[in-house]
Protein backbone atom coordinates (compact mmCIF):
# COMPACT_ATOMS: atom_id res chain seq x y z
CA UNK A 1 0.00 0.00 0.00
CA UNK A 2 3.17 2.58 0.22
CA UNK A 3 3.86 2.79 -3.10
CA UNK A 4 0.15 3.94 -4.65
CA UNK A 5 0.80 6.70 -6.60
CA UNK A 6 -1.83 8.80 -4.28
CA UNK A 7 -0.37 7.87 -1.36
CA UNK A 8 0.33 11.08 0.65
CA UNK A 9 3.25 9.21 2.12
CA UNK A 10 7.05 10.14 1.42
CA UNK A 11 8.81 7.70 -0.68
CA UNK A 12 12.21 7.29 -1.38
CA UNK A 13 12.18 9.15 -4.47
CA UNK A 14 10.25 12.15 -3.43
CA UNK A 15 13.35 13.28 -1.14
CA UNK A 16 14.83 14.61 -4.23
CA UNK A 17 12.24 15.99 -5.85
CA UNK A 18 10.83 17.98 -2.74
CA UNK A 19 14.50 19.39 -2.48
CA UNK A 20 14.10 20.76 -6.07
CA UNK A 21 10.87 21.72 -5.92
CA UNK A 22 10.50 22.89 -2.06
CA UNK A 23 9.82 26.64 -1.77
CA UNK A 24 12.39 28.33 0.10
CA UNK A 25 10.72 31.65 1.14
CA UNK A 26 7.27 32.42 3.07
CA UNK A 27 6.18 34.36 -0.27
CA UNK A 28 7.00 31.15 -2.15
CA UNK A 29 4.47 29.21 -0.33
CA UNK A 30 1.13 28.44 -1.76
CA UNK A 31 -1.94 27.69 -0.15
CA UNK A 32 -2.12 27.85 3.86
CA UNK A 33 -2.90 31.71 4.04
CA UNK A 34 -4.08 31.67 7.83
CA UNK A 35 -0.84 29.72 8.80
CA UNK A 36 1.40 31.76 5.91
CA UNK A 37 0.42 35.43 7.58
CA UNK A 38 0.53 34.08 11.32
CA UNK A 39 3.89 32.17 10.67
CA UNK A 40 5.16 36.16 8.87
CA UNK A 41 4.05 37.90 12.53
CA UNK A 42 6.07 35.35 14.46
CA UNK A 43 8.90 35.59 12.05
CA UNK A 44 8.91 39.36 11.72
CA UNK A 45 8.76 39.89 15.35
CA UNK A 46 11.40 37.45 16.84
CA UNK A 47 13.90 39.12 14.18
CA UNK A 48 13.61 43.03 15.35
CA UNK A 49 14.23 41.86 18.92
CA UNK A 50 16.62 39.96 17.89
CA UNK A 51 16.03 36.32 19.38
CA UNK A 52 15.39 32.76 18.42
CA UNK A 53 11.32 31.68 17.09
CA UNK A 54 9.71 30.61 19.66
CA UNK A 55 8.99 26.44 19.53
CA UNK A 56 6.62 25.57 16.17
CA UNK A 57 4.27 22.64 16.43
CA UNK A 58 2.80 21.68 12.62
CA UNK A 59 0.22 19.47 12.34
CA UNK A 60 -2.63 17.49 10.19
CA UNK A 61 -2.45 14.50 7.28
CA UNK A 62 0.85 14.09 5.50
CA UNK A 63 2.20 15.68 2.27
CA UNK A 64 0.59 18.97 3.00
CA UNK A 65 3.98 20.96 3.45
CA UNK A 66 5.31 20.66 7.57
CA UNK A 67 8.81 19.79 6.09
CA UNK A 68 8.82 22.11 4.13
CA UNK A 69 7.55 25.07 6.08
CA UNK A 70 10.22 23.62 8.77
CA UNK A 71 13.18 24.54 6.30
CA UNK A 72 11.37 28.10 4.91
CA UNK A 73 11.62 28.94 8.51
CA UNK A 74 14.97 28.19 8.92
CA UNK A 75 15.74 30.15 5.93
CA UNK A 76 13.36 33.20 6.76
CA UNK A 77 15.64 33.27 10.18
CA UNK A 78 18.75 32.55 7.87
CA UNK A 79 19.51 29.76 10.73
CA UNK A 80 20.96 26.48 9.93
CA UNK A 81 18.12 23.31 10.16
CA UNK A 82 19.20 19.81 11.99
CA UNK A 83 16.43 17.29 10.61
CA UNK A 84 15.41 14.05 12.49
CA UNK A 85 12.44 12.06 13.41
CA UNK A 86 10.93 10.77 16.46
CA UNK A 87 11.74 6.70 15.82
CA UNK A 88 15.59 8.10 14.94
CA UNK A 89 15.88 9.08 18.56
CA UNK A 90 16.40 5.62 20.17
CA UNK A 91 18.24 6.36 23.27
CA UNK A 92 19.01 9.50 25.61
CA UNK A 93 22.40 9.63 23.94
CA UNK A 94 20.82 9.91 20.71
CA UNK A 95 19.18 12.85 21.43
CA UNK A 96 21.81 14.65 23.72
CA UNK A 97 24.34 14.18 21.00
CA UNK A 98 21.96 16.24 18.57
CA UNK A 99 21.27 19.08 21.82
CA UNK A 100 24.88 19.87 22.07
CA UNK A 101 25.63 19.95 18.38
CA UNK A 102 23.54 23.18 18.33
CA UNK A 103 24.35 26.80 18.16
CA UNK A 104 22.44 29.90 19.33
CA UNK A 105 19.04 30.37 16.79
CA UNK A 106 19.70 26.68 15.09
CA UNK A 107 16.15 24.73 14.34
CA UNK A 108 15.93 21.00 15.34
CA UNK A 109 12.90 19.66 13.08
CA UNK A 110 11.72 16.42 14.66
CA UNK A 111 9.79 15.04 12.29
CA UNK A 112 6.98 12.39 13.80
CA UNK A 113 7.71 13.72 16.80
CA UNK A 114 4.70 11.67 18.41
CA UNK A 115 7.11 8.66 18.30
CA UNK A 116 9.41 9.96 21.20
CA UNK A 117 9.69 7.52 23.64
CA UNK A 118 9.23 8.71 27.24
CA UNK A 119 12.82 8.81 28.56
CA UNK A 120 13.59 10.94 25.36
CA UNK A 121 10.75 13.08 26.05
CA UNK A 122 12.11 13.56 29.81
CA UNK A 123 15.18 15.11 28.00
CA UNK A 124 13.87 17.27 25.71
CA UNK A 125 11.02 18.89 28.28
CA UNK A 126 14.03 20.64 30.16
CA UNK A 127 15.96 21.48 26.84
CA UNK A 128 13.14 23.25 25.82
CA UNK A 129 11.87 25.23 28.66
CA UNK A 130 15.44 26.20 30.13
CA UNK A 131 17.74 25.09 27.36
CA UNK A 132 19.66 22.99 29.90
CA UNK A 133 20.35 19.63 29.47
CA UNK A 134 20.85 17.03 32.39
CA UNK A 135 23.21 14.64 32.23
CA UNK A 136 23.99 11.45 35.34
CA UNK A 137 26.81 10.47 35.59
CA UNK A 138 28.17 7.23 37.40
CA UNK A 139 25.52 4.56 38.36
CA UNK A 140 24.20 3.80 42.46
CA UNK A 141 25.19 5.63 45.02
CA UNK A 142 28.18 7.71 43.27
CA UNK A 143 26.00 8.81 40.59
CA UNK A 144 25.68 12.56 40.07
CA UNK A 145 23.99 14.81 38.29
CA UNK A 146 25.64 17.97 36.07
CA UNK A 147 23.55 20.29 33.81
CA UNK A 148 24.74 21.88 30.70
CA UNK A 149 23.55 25.17 29.59
CA UNK A 150 22.41 25.19 26.15
CA UNK A 151 22.08 27.89 23.65
CA UNK A 152 18.52 29.65 22.52
CA UNK A 153 17.18 27.13 19.65
CA UNK A 154 13.95 26.56 18.44
CA UNK A 155 12.38 23.28 17.94
CA UNK A 156 9.78 22.59 14.95
CA UNK A 157 7.61 19.69 15.47
CA UNK A 158 5.52 17.89 13.41
CA UNK A 159 3.11 15.38 13.75
CA UNK A 160 0.20 13.91 11.84
CA UNK A 161 -1.44 12.47 15.25
CA UNK A 162 -1.63 15.58 17.52
CA UNK A 163 -3.55 13.06 20.31
CA UNK A 164 -0.67 10.96 20.68
CA UNK A 165 1.50 13.69 21.52
CA UNK A 166 1.28 13.67 25.22
CA UNK A 167 0.18 17.01 27.10
CA UNK A 168 3.53 18.18 28.80
CA UNK A 169 5.12 18.25 25.24
CA UNK A 170 2.49 19.62 23.46
CA UNK A 171 2.73 22.63 26.31
CA UNK A 172 6.19 23.35 25.53
CA UNK A 173 5.38 24.49 22.13
CA UNK A 174 4.70 28.08 21.99
CA UNK A 175 2.48 28.46 18.38
CA UNK A 176 0.54 25.34 17.17
CA UNK A 177 -0.53 25.52 13.33
CA UNK A 178 -2.70 23.30 12.29
CA UNK A 179 -2.81 22.65 8.14
CA UNK A 180 -5.29 21.49 6.07
CA UNK A 181 -6.07 20.17 2.77
CA UNK A 182 -5.56 22.93 -0.16
CA UNK A 183 -8.33 24.39 -2.73
CA UNK A 184 -8.45 23.16 -6.28
CA UNK A 185 -7.08 26.61 -7.20
CA UNK A 186 -3.74 26.41 -4.90
CA UNK A 187 -3.33 22.91 -6.58
CA UNK A 188 -3.51 24.54 -9.52
CA UNK A 189 -1.23 27.07 -8.76
CA UNK A 190 2.03 23.68 -7.34
CA UNK A 191 1.55 22.00 -10.47
CA UNK A 192 1.83 24.85 -12.53
CA UNK A 193 4.76 26.29 -10.28
CA UNK A 194 6.40 22.18 -10.46
CA UNK A 195 6.02 21.83 -14.13
CA UNK A 196 8.09 25.10 -14.60
CA UNK A 197 10.96 24.41 -12.33
CA UNK A 198 10.66 20.63 -13.96
CA UNK A 199 10.86 22.02 -17.27
CA UNK A 200 7.35 20.59 -18.42
CA UNK A 201 5.30 22.44 -20.86
CA UNK A 202 1.52 22.11 -19.94
CA UNK A 203 -1.34 24.17 -20.29
CA UNK A 204 -4.13 25.24 -17.82
CA UNK A 205 -6.53 22.31 -18.23
CA UNK A 206 -3.49 19.62 -18.26
CA UNK A 207 -3.01 21.48 -14.89
CA UNK A 208 -6.20 21.54 -13.56
CA UNK A 209 -6.80 17.72 -14.07
CA UNK A 210 -4.04 16.92 -12.68
CA UNK A 211 -5.05 19.28 -9.29
CA UNK A 212 -8.51 17.47 -9.36
CA UNK A 213 -6.87 14.14 -8.53
CA UNK A 214 -4.37 14.56 -6.60
CA UNK A 215 -6.83 14.57 -3.02
CA UNK A 216 -5.79 18.51 -2.31
CA UNK A 217 -2.41 17.26 -1.27
CA UNK A 218 0.74 18.77 -3.06
CA UNK A 219 3.03 15.83 -2.37
CA UNK A 220 0.13 13.67 -4.22
CA UNK A 221 0.18 16.45 -7.07
CA UNK A 222 4.27 16.40 -7.86
CA UNK A 223 3.89 12.52 -7.86
CA UNK A 224 1.12 12.32 -10.43
CA UNK A 225 2.62 15.33 -12.40
CA UNK A 226 6.27 13.20 -12.45
CA UNK A 227 3.78 10.53 -13.67
CA UNK A 228 1.90 12.40 -16.26
CA UNK A 229 5.75 14.06 -17.83
CA UNK A 230 7.02 10.24 -18.02
CA UNK A 231 3.57 9.26 -20.20
CA UNK A 232 3.81 12.88 -22.17
CA UNK A 233 7.19 11.65 -23.25
CA UNK A 234 6.49 8.32 -24.65
CA UNK A 235 2.80 8.16 -26.31
CA UNK A 236 3.00 12.19 -26.58
CA UNK A 237 4.53 14.84 -27.73
CA UNK A 238 5.97 16.26 -24.64
CA UNK A 239 3.34 18.49 -24.06
CA UNK A 240 0.90 18.08 -21.34
CA UNK A 241 -2.98 18.96 -21.92
CA UNK A 242 -6.18 17.48 -20.67
CA UNK A 243 -6.52 14.43 -22.78
CA UNK A 244 -2.53 13.70 -22.54
CA UNK A 245 -3.08 14.06 -18.56
CA UNK A 246 -6.32 12.28 -18.61
CA UNK A 247 -5.11 9.16 -20.26
CA UNK A 248 -1.74 8.77 -18.30
CA UNK A 249 -4.08 9.06 -14.88
CA UNK A 250 -6.61 6.51 -16.33
CA UNK A 251 -3.58 4.37 -17.10
CA UNK A 252 -2.20 4.73 -13.30
CA UNK A 253 -6.24 3.93 -12.48
CA UNK A 254 -6.62 7.39 -10.96
CA UNK A 255 -10.11 8.36 -11.37
CA UNK A 256 -11.78 12.14 -11.74
CA UNK A 257 -11.93 12.25 -8.16
CA UNK A 258 -8.34 10.87 -7.11
CA UNK A 259 -9.81 7.20 -6.28
CA UNK A 260 -7.17 4.79 -7.28
CA UNK A 261 -8.37 0.75 -7.63
CA UNK A 262 -7.75 -0.04 -3.82
CA UNK A 263 -10.51 3.14 -2.59
CA UNK A 264 -13.18 1.94 -5.49
CA UNK A 265 -12.65 -1.67 -4.42
CA UNK A 266 -13.27 -1.03 -0.57
CA UNK A 267 -16.06 1.11 -1.28
CA UNK A 268 -17.41 -1.61 -4.45
CA UNK A 269 -17.08 -4.51 -1.37
CA UNK A 270 -19.24 -2.21 0.43
CA UNK A 271 -21.54 -1.63 -1.39
CA UNK A 272 -21.68 -5.09 -3.70
CA UNK A 273 -21.25 -7.91 -0.78
CA UNK A 274 -22.61 -6.41 1.67
CA UNK A 275 -25.63 -4.12 0.88
CA UNK A 276 -24.18 -0.67 1.30
CA UNK A 277 -23.53 -1.54 5.08
CA UNK A 278 -23.38 -0.97 7.81
CA UNK A 279 -20.64 -3.97 7.75
CA UNK A 280 -17.49 -4.10 10.34
CA UNK A 281 -13.75 -3.19 9.87
CA UNK A 282 -12.58 -6.51 9.92
CA UNK A 283 -15.02 -7.79 7.84
CA UNK A 284 -14.02 -5.44 5.04
CA UNK A 285 -10.54 -5.91 5.64
CA UNK A 286 -10.57 -9.55 4.74
CA UNK A 287 -13.04 -9.42 2.11
CA UNK A 288 -10.67 -6.96 0.14
CA UNK A 289 -7.45 -8.19 1.61
CA UNK A 290 -5.95 -5.55 3.50
CA UNK A 291 -4.82 -4.83 6.69
CA UNK A 292 -7.14 -3.03 8.96
CA UNK A 293 -5.17 -0.65 10.29
CA UNK A 294 -4.09 0.31 6.06
CA UNK A 295 -8.11 0.90 5.56
CA UNK A 296 -8.48 2.82 8.56
CA UNK A 297 -5.82 5.15 8.26
CA UNK A 298 -4.90 4.91 4.60
CA UNK A 299 -8.11 4.51 2.34
CA UNK A 300 -10.92 5.88 4.51
CA UNK A 301 -9.70 9.57 5.18
CA UNK A 302 -10.21 10.52 1.79
CA UNK A 303 -13.17 8.51 1.26
CA UNK A 304 -14.99 10.49 4.76
CA UNK A 305 -13.96 13.72 2.99
CA UNK A 306 -15.66 13.28 -0.36
CA UNK A 307 -18.77 11.93 2.28
CA UNK A 308 -18.54 8.34 0.28
CA UNK A 309 -18.34 6.82 3.10
CA UNK A 310 -20.01 6.82 7.08
CA UNK A 311 -18.33 5.63 10.50
CA UNK A 312 -21.07 4.13 12.69
CA UNK A 313 -21.53 2.67 16.05
CA UNK A 314 -22.86 -0.66 14.03
CA UNK A 315 -19.84 -0.63 11.01
CA UNK A 316 -19.24 1.13 7.50
CA UNK A 317 -21.77 2.64 5.34
CA UNK A 318 -21.49 3.59 2.04
CA UNK A 319 -23.51 6.41 1.43
CA UNK A 320 -25.71 7.45 -1.81
CA UNK A 321 -22.55 9.45 -3.35
CA UNK A 322 -20.53 6.28 -3.48
CA UNK A 323 -23.47 4.33 -5.25
CA UNK A 324 -23.42 7.62 -7.55
CA UNK A 325 -19.85 7.58 -8.08
CA UNK A 326 -19.60 3.90 -8.55
CA UNK A 327 -22.66 4.13 -10.99
CA UNK A 328 -24.80 1.43 -8.39
CA UNK A 329 -28.61 1.93 -8.36
CA UNK A 330 -28.99 3.73 -5.09
CA UNK A 331 -31.54 1.42 -2.77
CA UNK A 332 -34.82 3.36 -2.64
CA UNK A 333 -34.98 2.89 0.96
CA UNK A 334 -31.67 3.38 2.41
CA UNK A 335 -30.74 2.95 6.21
CA UNK A 336 -30.94 6.12 8.26
CA UNK A 337 -27.53 6.10 10.37
CA UNK A 338 -29.06 8.51 12.59
CA UNK A 339 -31.66 5.88 13.28
CA UNK A 340 -29.61 2.95 15.07
CA UNK A 341 -29.21 2.98 18.12
CA UNK A 342 -25.69 5.02 19.21
CA UNK A 343 -25.06 2.94 22.14
CA UNK A 344 -24.36 -0.60 19.70
CA UNK A 345 -20.96 -1.30 19.51
CA UNK A 346 -19.23 -2.80 16.89
CA UNK A 347 -18.21 -6.01 17.94
CA UNK A 348 -15.41 -6.62 15.04
CA UNK A 349 -13.41 -3.43 16.11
Amino acid sequence: MTDRVISPQPTPTDSTLDASLRPRTLGEVIGQETVKENLSILLEAAQKRGEPLDHVLFYGPPGLGKTTLAHVIANEMGTSIHVTAGPAIERAGDLAAILTNLHKGDILFIDEIHRLGKAIEEILYPAMEDFSLDIIIGRGPGARSIRLKLPRFTVIGATTRLALLSAPLRTRFGVIYRLGFYSLDAMITIVNRAAGLLGVEINDDGAGEIARRARGTPRVALRLLKRVRDYAQVRADGVITSDVAKQALTLLAVDELGLDEIDRRVLETIISKFGGGPVGLDTVSAAVSEETDTIMDVVEPYLLQLGFLERTPRGRVATKLAYEHLGFPCPESPIQPSLWDENTEDAEE
